[in-house]
């Protein structure tokens, strides 16, 4: 069975949250298969499975939880939150699903439910509207409450232990491959407290020019910059910290475009107070490495939202004019790279609150050399 640590009443307010939300979106029905959508509503995650588990929640009721008959026993039943509805191996679950649905005309969906089971129910409601579950969904998770700040924040100083630890010479870098030294930080972030990891990006040299490079065989060198990007989840909440070392002392090209980069985060990291855009926080932290030159070399937006998931609502991109709120997680996280030489970047995760951001992340933000 899989136990929450959230207390019933919380998911009985997130229910009630999400069917005012349908209210006012004109949403007669929310249905959710995998992701996060159904754990925040629920505390079940379901599992990628061919057989459907599906929570049916109508804009006035009670909600479902479809799941087949052999996985009930992992679900922590919550009465007063969801009726269980278990199917079995001969029975048609979406069908189950259409009959829970009643008289629903508007129905948002989850992004990650598996399009096998809505072309499935399109076939018994083809009068029906579909609409994405963000409609819904977005305005409650991109809100965190308390308990999921502090989540956030644990899980950040864990992550910062790992960091300090990197930048204080604690793991072998100069002669290790990539690969290693991901798997390294990977084991010191379960050490610390994650249950999971999510990724552990490790890119030397050249490889630091890849936002996403893939850890490898590639053997790190005194006179290396070292990127290392790394995340996991714990207690149901991730962390996402990005920091940079130097082998020896850096050359002025990049030691140059590394203070460019600092400054260009921390402006970031205080653009981002209530009522302002989303899209102002790129902004801000794009005009300075604009201005020196380094424009071209920043290709991905500055941020993303995180909770739950380590990339989900709001982003700090061009175009979202969306507002931020007390309680909105984000990354800022710009980044400077040039293909075939070097590349860097450094991330914190920011909460915003009435008395201003607040940076959940507090390693040492310079680029630290390291002789090894």
């Amino acid at each position: 069975m899989t136990t929450s640590l959230v207390p019933e009443s919380v998911y009985l307010s997130r229910i009630s949250r999400a069917q005012e939300e349908m209210a006012r979106t004109s949403v007669d029905a929310l249905i959710l298969s995998l992701g996060q959508d159904m754990p925040y509503l629920t505390g079940y995650l379901a599992m990628p499975l061919e057989r459907l588990t599906m929570l049916v929640l109508p804009k006035n009721g009670k909600a479902s939880l479809i799941i087949p008959q052999l996985e009930a026993p992992r679900v922590q039943q919550m009465p007063n939150v969801f009726t269980l509805v278990p199917w079995g191996e001969t029975e048609d679950p979406v069908r189950i699903a259409h009959t829970l649905l009643g008289n629903a005309q508007s129905i948002a969906v989850g992004d990650q439910m598996w399009s096998r089971f809505l072309v499935d129910l399109l076939q018994h409601r083809p009068e029906s509207h579909y609409v994405r579950s963000v409609v819904v969904m977005e305005a409650l998770r991109s809100r965190k409450d308390i308990a999921e700040i502090e989540a956030l924040v644990a899980a950040g100083a864990a992550a910062d232990r790992v960091a300090a630890q990197l930048q204080g010479g604690l793991i072998p870098l100069v002669g290790r491959t990539e690969a290693e030294v991901s798997a390294d930080i990977s084991a010191r972030l379960i050490a610390e407290g994650h249950q999971k990891v999510n990724f552990a990006i490790v890119a030397a040299g050249e490889n630091a020019a890849s936002p996403h490079h893939h850890p490898g065989d590639r053997v790190i060198r005194h006179g290396d910059i070292v990127l290392c990007d790394f995340g996991g989840t714990m207690n149901g909440y991730c962390s996402d910290i990005t920091r940079c070392v130097h082998l020896g002392e850096p050359p002025a090209d990049i030691a140059q475009a590394y203070s460019v980069l600092l400054e260009a985060q921390a402006a970031g990291v205080n653009a981002g107070h209530v009522g302002t855009t989303c899209e102002n926080v790129d902004a801000v932290t794009r005009a300075i490495i604009d201005k020196a030159g380094y424009g071209e070399y920043f290709v991905h937006r500055t941020g993303h939202g995180i909770g739950m998931e380590e990339h989900e609502d709001p982003y700090m991109v061009s175009g979202n004019t969306t507002l931020i709120a007390p309680g909105h997680a984000y990354s800022v996280e710009p980044g400077i790279y040039v293909p075939g030489k070097w590349g860097m970047r450094l991330e914190d995760i920011v909460v915003a609150t009435a008395d201003g951001p607040v940076a959940v992340n507090n390693a040492n933000h310079q680029l630290v050399v390291l002789e090894q």
